[in-house]
């Protein structure tokens, strides 16, 4: 095990937490979108020290914002097909 996983493994961020891609609403599959790229993010960096110095840096940067969305567009994706677009 990588010294990363160790470290997220020890702070619960690897913790079992996803159990279905279905969701009632797309309204629903489209916060499970935001909550993997959120998670993401966590399992990549999981020193939320360094995300927090990090954050001011991206989140006035068009181009990392704009990456950002395009996460969430592709999460969201996997999701309403999951979800048999919401039929």
């Amino acid at each position: 095990m990588t010294p990363e996983r160790r470290i997220a493994k020890e702070r619960n961020i690897m913790d079992t937490w996803l159990k279905s891609l279905i969701t009632d609403t797309p309204q629903e599959g489209f916060e499970l979108a935001i909550t993997l790229a959120r998670k993401g993010v966590a399992y990549t960096q999981p020193s939320a020290e360094i995300r927090e110095k990090l954050r001011p840096v991206y989140s006035e940067n068009a181009d990392s914002l704009t990456a950002a969305s395009q996460v969430v567009a592709t999460h969201f994706q996997t999701v309403a097909a999951a979800n048999n677009y919401w039929r």
